[in-house]
Parts: C-alpha cells; sequence; structure tokens
C-alpha cells in the first residue's frame, strides 16, 4: 500500500513506531498529486518545498505530528495563497497570518499542505462555480465532487491527502463527502473558530475535518475546536476526548427518522442504501424512532435569504482599493469598484450578492430578512422538539449520487436542492456527519457513493461520532 492512502491513523501509528518518515508521506503526496491531479484538479496549489521542510522538522510524537493536511482555499495560512477560487484575489493576495485553525494545526504537529479548489468564496455545490478551475469526482471523471468544499473531498479520495480541513455553511462538507465517498463533520456552531476563515454568511459557517475514517475526523476535530479569543462566537467549554467517545456501542441509542426527509425526490438507488444503513443501525441496537420536523419545506428558502444578506455584506470590502483585483482604465473611483468586482467576482458569486442586497434593503427587509430570521427560530425549535424523542436523526446526505459536470450548471434552483438535507442543520447550529453508506451503479457503470447523515444536538459531536464509527466498523 502506498503511503498516500493511509487513513491518519494509520500513518500517525507508523511515524511514532518509526516506521516511516514524515517526508516520506509528504512525498508519497506529492507523487500523488502528480499521477492523478492533472486530471481530478483538486489542488489549486501546493508549496511542496515547504511542506518537505516542515516534514523534516517534525515532531511525531505531538497529537498530529507529521502529518500534512489538505487545507481548503478559504482558511489563511501564512505565507500561502487564500484567493478563495475567485479571480478578484487569484495571484492577488498571500495571507500575512494562519487562522486560528491552522495555528491549532501547527501546534498539534500537522502540516499545512496545499490550497484545495472550493466553489467561489464557498457559494455552490458543485464546484463547477470555482473561478479558477472545474474539480472532478475520482470515482467518475465526468462528474461533480460536491460542493463548496469539493476540492478538499475530492483530494481525500483520490489519495492525494491524509486528511482536509473545509467549511461547511450549508452542507458544503457533508455533501462532497457524501459524492465523493469520505467522511465529512460540521461542528456544532462555535465549536470551531472562524477567525482567520475568508467570511461568507457569518452565523451559518463552520471549519470541520474531511477524513477517510471516522476515527481521523475525531482527531481531526479534537485538533481544531476550542474557545478562541480572536472569534466572540466561539463556545467557552471543554473539548472532549473525541477519539475515546468513539467507544461503547449503540445499544438503545434512539435513531429519529424524520418524515420531511424521506420524500419521493430521493433517488430509488440512494433510498435504498440509506434505508439499508438505518437497518444496520437497528442490527447493532439502535432503535428507530419517526420524528417530524415540520418546517422543514421553508428551510431552502431561509436559507438563502440569510445567507445572500450575509454575503452581501461580507464581500463589500472586495473592492479593489486596498487588496485583490483592480480594473484598469477607470473614470473615478465609483466606475473602479463597479469595473472591479464586475470583472473579478463569478457569476454565482454576483447572483447571491444582488439577492442579499435586495432583501436587505429598504422595504424589503421585513418581507424578506427579517421574516426569515423568524423562520430560522422556528426550525430550531423543530429540532430541539425531536431530539427529546431521539439521540440523533438519520438522512440521506443527498437526494442524488453525483450528477455529471454541466448537468445543472443553467439552473440554480435545482443546484441549491443540492443541500436540501443539510442546510437546516446549519441555520439551527447543530452537529452533523456524513459517514459512507455504499455505492450505487451509475448509466455508465461507474460506482457512485452514497452517505448516510447523522445529526446530534448541540455540542454532542461525541455521539454521532460514536454512531458513525460503530456503522463504519460493522458495514
Amino acid at each position: 500500500m502506498e503511503l498516500s492512502q493511509l487513513t491518519l491513523t494509520e500513518t500517525q501509528n507508523k511515524l511514532r513506531a518509526g516506521d516511516v518518515s514524515s517526508r516520506e508521506v509528504v512525498q508519497s503526496l506529492i507523487d500523488a498529486i502528480a499521477a492523478k491531479d492533472g486530471d481530478i484538479g483538486g489542488y489549486l496549489s501546493f508549496d511542496a518545498e515547504t511542506a518537505l521542510a516542515a516534514a523534516d522538522a517534525a515532531d511525531v510524537n505531538l497529537p498530529l505530528g507529521g502529518i500534512p493536511i489538505a487545507i481548503k482555499d478559504i482558511i489563511n495560512v501564512k505565507g500561502q495563497p487564500c484567493s478563495c477560487a475567485s479571480k478578484i484575489l487569484h495571484g492577488k493576495y498571500t495571507s500575512p497570518y494562519d487562522a486560528t485553525v491552522i495555528r491549532k494545526l501547527r501546534e498539534a504537529g500537522a502540516i499545512p499542505f496545499g490550497r484545495a479548489n472550493m466553489d467561489e468564496f464557498a457559494m455552490g455545490s458543485s464546484t463547477e462555480n470555482s473561478g479558477l478551475q472545474v474539480t472532478k469526482n475520482p470515482h467518475d471523471l465526468e462528474r461533480i465532487p460536491g460542493g463548496s468544499s469539493g476540492g478538499s473531498a475530492a483530494v481525500v479520495a483520490a489519495n492525494e491527502a491524509i486528511a482536509a480541513l473545509g467549511t461547511d455553511t450549508g452542507g458544503s462538507i457533508r455533501q462532497p463527502a457524501s459524492l465523493c465517498g469520505c467522511v465529512g463533520m460540521k461542528p456544532t456552531y462555535g465549536r470551531v473558530s472562524r477567525f482567520g476563515v475568508v467570511a461568507y454568511a457569518s452565523s451559518l459557517d463552520q471549519v470541520g475535518p474531511m477524513t477517510k475514517t471516522t476515527e481521523d475526523a475525531a482527531r481531526l476535530l479534537g485538533a481544531i475546536a476550542g474557545l478562541d479569543a480572536n472569534d466572540s462566537t466561539t463556545l467557552d467549554v471543554e473539548v472532549p476526548d473525541y477519539v475515546a467517545a468513539l467507544e461503547g456501542g449503540i445499544k438503545g441509542l434512539r435513531v429519529g427518522l424524520p418524515k420531511e426527509y424521506f420524500i419521493d425526490g430521493i433517488e430509488p438507488a440512494v433510498r435504498e442504501k440509506i434505508d439499508a444503513a438505518i437497518k444496520k443501525l437497528e442490527d447493532l441496537g439502535a432503535e428507530p424512532v419517526e420524528i417530524s420536523l415540520p418546517n422543514t419545506e421553508h428551510a431552502v428558502a431561509t436559507y438563502y435569504i440569510i445567507a445572500t444578506a450575509e454575503a452581501s455584506a461580507n464581500l463589500a470590502r472586495f473592492d479593489g482599493v486596498r487588496y485583490g483585483h483592480r480594473a484598469k482604465d477607470v473614470d473615478n473611483l465609483i466606475d473602479q469598484y463597479f469595473k472591479s468586482r464586475a470583472e473579478g467576482f463569478g457569476d454565482e458569486v454576483k447572483r447571491r450578492i444582488l439577492l442579499g442586497t435586495y432583501v436587505l434593503s429598504s422595504g424589503y427587509y421585513d418581507a424578506y430578512y427579517l421574516r426569515a430570521q423568524k423562520v430560522r427560530t422556528l426550525i430550531r425549535q423543530d429540532f430541539t422538539d425531536a431530539f427529546e424523542k431521539c439521540d440523533v436523526i438519520a438522512s440521506p446526505t443527498s437526494p442524488v449520487p453525483a450528477f455529471k459536470i454541466g448537468e445543472r450548471a443553467n439552473d440554480p434552483l435545482q443546484m441549491y436542492l443540492a443541500d436540501i438535507f443539510t442546510i437546516a442543520a446549519n441555520l439551527a447550529g447543530i452537529c452533523g456527519i456524513s459517514v459512507p453508506c455504499g455505492t450505487v451503479a451509475s448509466d455508465t457503470g461507474t460506482q457512485l457513493p452514497v452517505g448516510l447523515q447523522l445529526l446530534g444536538k448541540a455540542l454532542d459531536e461525541p455521539t454521532i461520532l460514536r454512531a458513525s464509527h460503530v456503522y463504519e466498523q460493522a458495514k
């Protein structure tokens, strides 16, 4: 087995036993990228020289000592580009500082490795909205890897990374993890610092791990979680030992099955895999419980009002004045703003900025934004009520397997519905994980991964990690 194929835990064990060196692990990834990434397009860039130097200096006795971690291109790493896969920043901005999650990775001994492609400013569900390149699904190069953390999912699935960090605003970790066949976790809002993560929708964004196994996700989450003085939304609560929490079975665990998530729109082959996964959980001792999340039908509309409103404010800073793309041949300052943003932003980013500005505008604020915030409260209450009857909630992560590149490119509504089962967790601020639960055959005969989503109460990552791990070990 190539070193690049190892899980994070296997890599750690080999490093500590002295069977391999960190340099050998990094070199194995460099070789894998050279062999595969020309076809997949998962990385926007990677600094091999810096990574090898960090490997030579690594202390393998630290929690993540000597292990390279791919980084979504929305997270600042000192000395590396951070373009958010947008022409407005590409080649124009090098980060002068580390995001808190990167500082924590370094303190744990990990090596930030490579910039993973994404939908521009995390706005998308397929990574087709990247302003720089299209990433392809390693299981079928004609299909999308999901989004917006599609690059992170693809490089993990293709064994071009040991593990990766992504961000999840409405499913952007869980959905690509499902479509690429890896584990992806969205922590509770406030569990992980957002300092140094370029903001899309500040009340929804959360950084999380994308890995080959649930145990790897537990290790990576443990390294990046915790209070941060630079982010006032982080929670001042103890970080548990997530790896230790994997132990123990799930006998008596109440698994909620929301009737609103098991709908006709799920592709039959996907539904079959999800039903089989739920049956496996039952065989392992879990108790299925039917629940209702009645405001689910409003989740997509609510999300695309709140997220776009926050995006229109957050992206106002990209105006070509202090940094980023600056248009030439302008007549005045206003003209510079208009032309710089028109040239630098892609169509989807423009669409969301315009929508967000509209819902915040005078005369429409109450009708749209304020009403959406009220519905968000109802959605959050739905989950609070549901968790009185169950311990975790199970559903498909995505209603369909990976679709073909270009298939939904001209239909924004269909693209938005790709996140129908993931969006509500971000609105409610709870935690969720996607774990592989089999594959389905495509029309061309390729095998496409399916993901089982498990949602948990706020700060109850240990329970969904345990359930995911027990299922993963038994399937």
